[in-house]
């Protein structure tokens, strides 16, 4: 940089400074800047002739006053004047002032382009930095667009000197960052992997930034830097800390070099060539071997550096997952780490034990560490290495050590922290299924996890339970004994009582020869639970009674008086008195026969992928799947559907599928079991009342090691579920909008127009040919994965025609009911033929939680009562965060009120801030949303709290938001 020379001091500058400072009051200090910018508003305007110091004095001035947190309107102008000079302080000061107060929408951007663009193709390397410098600060879309061009040409010339390429390559990273569209590809990208082999290392560093970030989004263009990556990173660790002197930090050579070159190889699977690979080991072994050698320092800089690229190199090795020896070396360092004073370092090496877990080479070597990491599950002090640990020890546990792990979460669940609990019924519930001792052991588990942590948990794992019994014969006598001493608790939490009532109406006669479960005090038990349940639970117990009828008919008139009950005939939950009245009139009309027909015993459950293991995933996608492992080391795994009975026996006992207490089923099978006694049909035309509740049977040996009747069944192996480019993006733009174009290509538009009121909405597709020649055997489909087919029910009228000629257009109607609050969209999945070739394009269908909003108006008390209301955790959601988008409070308004929100004026004593209010409306239940957005002009940063009725839903509406602005 060049040196200011003693006269370019601007005294003028100091003497102001020295002013504000002097300022004994608010007052004072606005009175001085105030006369300061009258003064330099008359320089600018009065006087023509200003030389470039005179200039550069009063833009500093500004500079000054505006960080001082005063608005500036004037001398932008003067600014963009200094970069035309040939002054180096001047030309600086210029670019400090657009770089800072200069917004990208700006009427100069268009000179301050032209300007830096002279800069550019000068030969003055000073003046190049500080152009590309200013580039990278402001970084728009139209600089990008106009100088993104010229950039790569100067990373990649021979005449360029080392600090230009070093800036020019970290802004070409920045604009890539942020318009990667605008970044052109061509014959530099080739070249610029050889920056990899120049002599100046921090050329080296930032073309290493640039390329890892290039390489990401296409990497065949970058498969010859694998080889120059290695090459440079075995020069640097085989260095002594003395031959890198400018680069050597605390005594480690180049560490954030290396470290990035170690991410650079992370996108790339292991080498091919034996040479490069033997290689690569041989510099992964030699940071191996530093990690165990003594410290040449006491400082903590030191330990940073050398654990940093540690850590790089241990997730390149579990990356690579081919080298038994190095993935043991890894565990083994890693385990010392466990124990070590530093609680980052802890966190670290449980996290990256997890991954070590998934791998059959070290998975022996984790389970070393169990005991440790039980023990950091006690008594570590920071709950998110808490968390880490129980992470470690789902990643590592199998079938010679489940029943140790699951009865140590169990114990931890008791005291764990409640932003995990959760996740650990989640995992508990997976564990005991995946690796049963026994079926009696996995029922007590279940029960035991219900017991401590009934409120976490959520209907898969009671439904798993239930699946479980009814498939084995040889555990429904064991299941029905426990549950009943379960429910004699005092404090019986409410899905316990679920379990209870569905496993006691199925199988209650298997103890009912015991005189202290005799019928009667089976139905008593219950009973007396039934007053203190919501209405799903009650209607299951309901379901119980019915069953009790058939199977106890010497209790029928105590059970007939219990459905003759007012409080259940006039009910007001119309659930309930359906129930009560068909029950009742069931167990009066029908004959012995048809009502053991109609309430004959469930068959065994088919098979479907587990809905448990699901929603852990989509809770936490990164965590350890324990499937992979086991399936590497045996191909026929346990798994607790190995039924026995393929055929249900006569008992007839039978008890309403769970799902029936839960929220109806978004499409009703249709069963013989409509005509609820039997009187259309005889006897035999009879089927069990409970199908009519049951979810739709799927084919079995369709699940995975872990499988279950309640989720959707898994799609087909050859269809490709990929998002076509530009996908999500596109979705998120109807967060505040029904109409437009959901995507478009070379071949097709697709169009959306959409209305919605209440829980439902209806939505018209419009598929547009935009070739001359026809689309064949055009078919779109509409899919809801996972969980979203329980809370979301989509019904889509199929097209009239399979052919959609060139330049015509069809359209499809959707129409989408909201049964509960949900994460995911649908995907649209079209397929059709152009040409003789087959084409796919997957899209997420623009259906969100917002759009079952319905906007709430009220004043500031009734605002703030239910504000303070709303303080239950996770019930609350703040983020904090840099604004996309130039902040303008009427785009800010009307994005609020697209999103759904009724906007509360005069209730926020700040007039800039919005303050909203809504009601997301769903069939089995409405979630109140209160909205407080705090825009700050001058940082371009916003504050978004969110308090809502329903943890999940807070969160997807903060997520939904984080995108509009």
């Amino acid at each position: 940089m060049p040196t200011v020379a003693k006269g370019d001091a601007m005294r003028g500058l100091a003497v102001f400074i020295s002013d504000i400072r002097n300022c004994k009051s608010k007052e004072a200090e606005q009175k001085r800047i105030n006369k300061e910018l009258a003064n330099i508003r008359s320089k600018f305007k009065g006087d023509k002739t200003l030389d470039g110091y005179s200039k550069k004095k009063y833009v500093c001035k500004l500079l000054f006053i505006f960080l001082l947190g005063h608005d500036i309107d004037f001398g932008h102008m003067e600014a963009v004047n200094l970069l035309s000079s040939n002054k180096y302080t001047e030309k600086q000061i210029g670019y400090l002032f657009i770089s800072v107060l200069v917004n990208t929408e700006s009427e100069l951007i268009r000179l301050i382009i032209q300007a830096i663009k002279n800069d550019l193709f000068t030969r003055n390397p000073v003046h190049i930095c500080l152009a590309l410098q200013c580039i990278a600060n402001i970084g728009s879309k139209e600089m990008a667009e106009a100088l993104a061009p010229e950039i790569p040409k100067l990373i990649v010339s021979g005449e360029t000197l080392d600090a230009v390429k070093q800036s020019a390559c970290l802004c070409l990273l920045r604009l890539f960052r942020t318009s990667p569209e605008t970044v052109p590809s061509g014959e530099w990208t080739q070249r610029v992997g050889h920056l990899l082999n120049d002599q100046h290392l921090g050329v080296v560093t930032s073309a290493t930034s640039l390329i890892h970030t290039l390489a990401q989004k296409t990497p065949e263009d970058f498969r010859q830097c694998v080889q120059l990556a290695i090459s440079r990173l075995s020069r640097i660790v085989t260095s002594s800390y003395t031959d890198l002197q400018d680069y050597t930090y605390y005594f480690v050579p180049a560490p954030w070099l290396s470290v990035k070159l170690l991410r650079l190889l992370q996108v790339y699977p292991p080498p091919e060539d034996p040479a490069m690979r033997g290689r690569l080991n041989e510099c992964l072994e030699t940071i191996l071997n530093k990690a165990q050698e003594p410290p040449k320092s006491k400082k903590v800089q030191h330990s940073n550096a050398k654990n940093a690229v540690l850590f790089e190199a241990i997730n390149l090795i579990i990356h690579h997952d081919t080298e038994p020896t190095l993935l043991v070396r890894a565990c083994n360092q890693l385990g010392q780490f466990l124990q070590h004073r530093e609680t980052n370092l802890r966190y670290l090496a449980l996290e990256s034990m997890c991954l070590l877990a998934s791998s059959e080479f070290s998975h022996e070597a984790v389970k070393k560490h169990m005991d440790t990491v039980i023990t950091a599950l006690k008594t570590e002090r920071d709950v998110s290495v808490r968390q880490r640990a129980v992470d470690l020890l789902y990643g590592m546990c199998d079938k010679s050590n489940a029943e140790e792990i699951v009865a140590e979460m169990l114990s931890y669940l008791e005291t764990a922290d409640y932003s995990i609990r959760e996740e650990m019924v989640l995992k508990v519930a997976i564990l005991a299924e995946k690796y049963p001792v026994d079926y009696t052991w996995y029922v007590d588990t279940i029960l035991n996890l219900i017991r401590i942590a009934g409120d976490y948990v959520s209907d898969e794992v009671w439904y798993r339970v239930i699946q479980i019994v009814i498939n084995r014969d040889d555990v429904q006598g064991y299941a029905a004994k426990v549950v009943f001493e379960a429910l004699q608790a005092p404090a019986c939490h409410e899905n316990m009582v679920k379990v209870g009532g569905y496993i006691l109406g199925e199988f209650g006669n298997l103890i009912a020869g015991d005189q202290r479960s005799s019928p009667m005090v089976q139905f008593q038990l219950l009973h007396s639970k039934y007053h203190l349940c919501s209405a799903p639970t009650r209607g299951l117990l309901l379901s119980t009674y019915i069953k009790f009828i058939n199977l106890f008919p010497e209790i029928k008139g105590q059970l007939q008086d219990v459905l003759r009950n007012n409080n259940n005939l006039q009910n007001a939950d119309a659930e309930l008195q359906q129930r009560a009245i068909e029950y009742l009139q069931l167990s009066t009309v029908a004959s012995q026969d048809v009502l053991a027909t109609v309430l004959e015993e469930m068959p065994p459950f088919p098979e479907r992928e587990s809905s448990i293991l699901a929603k852990l995933k989509k809770k936490k996608p990164n965590v350890s799947d324990i499937e992979v492992k086991e399936g590497k080391k045996s191909s026929n795994p346990p798994t607790l559907n190995n039924s026995a009975a393929n055929t249900p026996e006569a008992t007839p006992a039978s008890a309403p599928v769970p799902v029936m207490a839960a929220a109806p089923a978004p499409a009703p099978v249709q069963s013989a079991s409509d005509d609820l006694l039997g009187l259309s049909a005889g006897p035999a035309a009879a089927v069990p009342v409970t199908n009519n509740f049951a979810a739709p049977a799927a084919p079995a040996g369709g699940g995975g090691l872990l499988v279950d009747v309640f989720d959707t069944p898994p799609a087909q192996n050859n269809v490709s579920t990929a998002l076509a480019p530009q996908a999500e993006d596109n979705f998120f733009k109807f967060a505040i909008k029904n109409n437009g174009v959901l995507f478009e290509n070379e071949l097709l538009q697709i169009g959306v127009k959409a209305e919605y009121k209440g829980n439902l909405g209806r939505l018209g597709l419009f598929y547009g040919n935009k070739t001359s020649y026809p689309f064949q055997f055009f078919t779109p489909t509409v899919s809801c994965p996972g969980e979203l087919a329980s809370a979301l029910n989509v019904q889509t009228k199929p097209l009239d025609v399979n052919t959609v000629e060139g330049g015509a257009q069809v359209q499809q109607i959707i129409n989408v009911e909201c049964i509960a609050d949900f994460l995911d969209a649908p995907i649209l999945s079209i397929k059709f033929s152009y040409s003789g070739s087959m084409q796919q394009i997957n899209l997420m269908l623009p259906v969100m939680l917002n759009k079952f909003f319905e906007p709430v108006e009220m004043d500031a008390t009734t605002f703030f009562n239910r504000w303070k209301q709303l303080n239950s955790p996770g019930q609350e959601e703040q983020k904090i965060f840099k604004a996309t988008y130039p902040i303008n409070q009427d785009n800010s308004r009307t994005k609020l009120l697209g999103f759904g929100f009724g906007l509360l004026d005069g209730v926020d004593p700040n007039p800039d801030n919005f303050v909203g209010a809504g009601i997301i409306k769903a069939q089995s239940s409405q979630v109140g949303c209160l909205l407080r957005l705090e825009p700050n002009m001058q940082a371009q940063m916003y504050r978004l709290t969110l308090r809502t009725s329903s943890n999940s839903v807070t969160t997807r509406l903060a997520d939904l938001l984080l995108k509009l602005f």
